[in-house]
């Protein structure tokens, strides 16, 4: 995976991290407020419901218990004490002044917050607690009235929540609960405020009395403490949870939007971010041991990637100077060992054709001829890769027939390859490209020389046409070359002790000299080979801006 695309993986993660945690925000603070609205709409119907209970604004006005509301739905008007009448109106006037919640009352007699308090705390076993629990429950069963509440399935709380109750510093709890609403409905998700207090009026402070049509006390005399009351009032959670879930809907959607755009633009960002750091890449991967010279641009960033451009040159001028250094020092080497050379060869010559020398010396001296003529192509080599590694090989392109140069090549070679007993043959496609016909006959006879050495029975050479390139192979059955020396061949001094002698004369510079000329070509030169297969050199040339020769125009 490429920097650019890492540098936008990761903004776009962490962008997509900070909306994720905006969007939880957002939606936890969404709620919340809305709970608090809630909240506080349940604390003032409670205050309401409170003064309804303890000062009716209406002489009728009241709540029937769910013992009288399920008797009137059992027995016919005629048979009933109840007033069914009088019970339905007083419903439907509690839900006139109540028409958004859901209300219940629960009356605990014969307790005050502190009689109750001690009661809980003196149940110390779990027996004398679950006494306790079903006193209780006796008693709000007994006494319960209800609103908008289904009666077989009434608002009820846990013991371990009656504890909290009762424990609780204000005498209140908050709870999201199930509520059904009617026989035929399911359970609605509710807010519930339960209060445990005096029912008294929250305004004037007045004690529920005794009163026929609102909840009857036990005792009359006890009008003044009247006792404690559990108070529900419920509010339906459907629109807050449909605000949050538009809100959440709305969340997903600006976080899909804004990762999308946030991702393009990273991109985008990262691409011009990397821009820099690209033209130094280029212009580093154009600079070779022959463009030593050019150096790669510095943006003006101010960043490391102003600083790495600045320490690329840098190294690149010791690098320059290093190979200058080199290559004056073999160029000059050639240079200051030609004359010596040529003298011991011209001295050796001079003594074998005007004296008589003996066997032995005649002997030694047409050694020291031989070494003297190879140190002499030696150092004509030395002096060639040192043109070539400076950039200053000369090229003369010209229009080249493929098949007619590797004819010619072949004929020129017939002679040593006829000494050597090895048949040589061209063939392939008449291709013309643009070249130097010199330099490039040097690679060839190169390679043909290699395959002589090697002991090739049959050498071909072949020429043909690749995507706008020709390519000129040079194929022996020879004994073969491993593939781990193929690319280590290109080497400077390297050479294959087994198949390539030092007594045939090879310094193994000929494959370094043809690479170098290939290169300036702008071609490339490599090799395959498979032991006991033989090998076959390929050399790939762009064919260049020349036009295909008729017959005619062959000279």
């Amino acid at each position: 995976m490429t920097l650019r695309w890492r540098l936008t993986l990761f903004y776009t993660a962490l962008l997509a991290f900070l909306l994720t945690g905006v969007g939880v925000i957002t939606l936890y603070l969404m709620r919340v407020n809305l709970l608090n609205g809630i909240d506080s709409e349940l604390n003032t119907t409670y205050k309401q419901f409170v003064t309804y209970l303890v000062k009716p604004v209406d002489p009728n006005a009241r709540l029937p218990t769910d013992g009288e509301q399920r008797a009137t739905g059992q027995q016919s008007s005629s048979a009933s004490e109840l007033r069914p009448a009088d019970v339905g109106q007083a419903k439907l006037l509690a839900r006139y002044y109540f028409p958004n919640s859901s209300l219940a009352v629960e009356r605990i007699e014969f307790f005050d917050r502190q009689s109750l308090l001690d009661a809980l705390n003196d149940a110390r076993t779990p027996a004398a607690r679950n006494q306790l629990f079903a006193f209780l429950d006796a008693l709000r069963t007994s006494s319960r009235s209800s609103l908008a509440v289904d009666i077989d399935r009434p608002i009820t709380l846990t013991h371990a929540e009656i504890s909290r109750l009762i424990n609780s510093a204000e005498g209140r709890l908050l709870l999201n609960r199930p509520v059904a609403l009617s026989p035929s409905s399911e359970p609605t998700l509710m807010r519930l405020l339960v209060v445990l207090a005096p029912l008294v009026s929250p305004d004037s402070g007045s004690a529920l009395s005794a009163t026929p049509g609102v909840l009857p006390a036990t005792d009359p005399t006890r009008a003044s403490d009247p006792g404690l009351s559990i108070v529900y009032v419920g509010r339906s959670l459907s629109t807050v949870q449909n605000t949050l879930d538009e809100l959440k809907n709305v969340v997903v959607l600006l976080f899909i939007t804004g990762l999308f755009t946030a991702g393009t633009g990273a991109y985008l960002l990262a691409g011009q971010a990397l821009l820099p750091l690209r033209r130094v890449q280029r212009a580093a991967e154009r600079i070779g041991g022959q463009n030593l010279t050019e150096r790669v641009p510095v943006p003006q960033t101010g960043d490391e990637v102003e600083s790495l451009a600045m320490a690329l040159n840098a190294m690149l001028g010791r690098l320059e100077s290093s190979f200058e250094a080199q290559r004056r020092f073999t160029s000059d080497a050639s240079h200051e060992l030609r004359t010596p050379v040529t003298a011991i060869s011209g001295h050796a010559s001079y003594l074998l054709r005007r004296t008589n020398p003996t066997g032995q010396q005649q002997e030694s001296l047409n050694i020291i001829r031989s070494e003297s003529e190879r140190l002499t192509n030696l150092i004509a080599s030395l002096l060639q890769l040192a043109r070539s590694d400076s950039g200053a090989l000369a090229l003369r392109r010209e229009p080249i027939l493929a098949a007619l140069f590797l004819s010619d090549i072949v004929r020129e070679l017939a002679p040593l390859a006829q000494a050597q007993q090895t048949t040589l043959l061209s063939e392939g496609e008449d291709v013309t490209f643009e070249g130097d016909a010199d330099r490039l006959k040097q690679v060839l006879i190169n390679l043909v020389s290699n395959a002589l050495k090697a002991g090739a029975h049959t050498v071909t050479l072949r020429s043909t046409r690749t995507d706008g390139d020709v390519r000129l192979s040079v194929q022996d059955d020879g004994p073969g070359i491993p593939a781990d020396q193929l690319e280590r061949l290109f080497d400077r001094f390297y050479r294959l002790e087994d198949s390539r002698s030092r007594d045939q004369g090879g310094a193994g510079l000929g494959l370094s000299i043809a690479r170098g000329i290939v290169d300036a070509h702008g071609g490339r030169i490599w090799l395959e080979s498979e032991v006991g297969q033989g090998t076959t050199a390929h050399v790939q040339l762009p064919v260049g801006n020349v036009p295909e020769l008729g017959e005619d125009d062959v000279p």
